[in-house]
């Protein structure tokens, strides 16, 4: 973020620079740090999607399994095993997803 506020202060100290221009210097300073946020925007709705398929299938077998009859108490031990180990799965998951991201961010 320094280098981009610096790179932004130094379009603005062109005072032969027209208002427009300075704008699109602005603009392409700010670029890489708008490209990182994409980047790991979309890395982290990736995830979380992931983990939002995963809860809901876990919340879908809870609800066919009080369809079918098996106690509350029961399908609530299986629903919190279920998350568990949508977490525990999305967890081991984070180490790639960090190198994904920081390759990317390398490529920059």
């Amino acid at each position: 973020q320094g280098t981009m506020f610096r790179c932004s202060a130094r379009c603005c100290e062109d005072g032969a620079a027209s208002m427009q221009e300075v704008q699109r210097c602005i603009e392409r300073c700010h670029a890489p740090l708008a490209q990182a946020q994409a980047i790991v925007t979309a890395e982290l709705e990736h995830f979380q999607d992931r983990l939002s398929r995963c809860t809901l299938h876990c919340q879908d077998k809870a609800k066919d399994a009080l369809e079918a009859g098996d106690t509350e108490t029961r399908v609530r031990g299986q629903l919190d095993t279920c998350l568990a180990t949508c977490g525990d799965t999305h967890l081991r998951l984070v180490p790639a997803m960090a190198k994904k991201m920081k390759d990317n961010l390398a490529a920059l």
